[in-house]
């Protein structure tokens, strides 16, 4: 079952994935891209892992150690759960991320590429983001704003 479970996990996230890299300009994307809801079935997946571990995960989270995580992740299940817990922020962040994006005006051909970044590797590809962001607030900014149109 746990094996099942951990490989549900990306499925339960892939549509809203390839909705935001293959069709984001799509009415629809933005919709599902900007509801926090998406994330439910992944953590209904997570409760089904961390409920049986729920001792060993409690231990971890009042009590953090290296140690104690390795514990955790040596079990099948906690393994599978902290996997759930990656891939439901990894969405939440990709979400903010194509939002953000399209608020910004980043063409979808550069952030196509940036979503799958995130999707492999969150932690590096967030931070490329905020620098890409960055630059093009700062380069709106520069640009000057017609009377009574807003600026982003």
């Amino acid at each position: 079952m746990t094996d099942f479970l951990f490989g549900l996990t990306f499925l339960l996230a892939a549509p809203v994935w390839l909705l935001m890299i293959f069709a984001p300009a799509w009415r629809w994307t933005a919709r599902v891209a900007a509801s926090p809801l998406t994330v439910l079935p992944i953590l209904v997946v997570y409760t089904a892992l961390a409920v049986p571990v729920l001792p060993e995960l409690w231990t971890l989270v009042s009590e953090p150690s290296l140690e104690r995580l390795q514990d955790l992740v040596a079990i099948p299940d906690g393994a599978a759960a902290v996997w759930a817990q990656i891939i439901a922020w990894d969405l939440l962040i990709g979400q903010w991320i194509f939002l953000e994006a399209r608020r910004l005006g980043i063409h979808p051909l550069v952030m196509g590429p940036l979503l799958v970044f995130t999707i492999l590797l969150s932690p590096f590809a967030l931070p490329v983001f905020l620098v890409l962001r960055a630059v093009k607030l700062r380069t709106a900014r520069a640009r000057p704003v017609p009377a009574g149109v807003p600026s982003p």
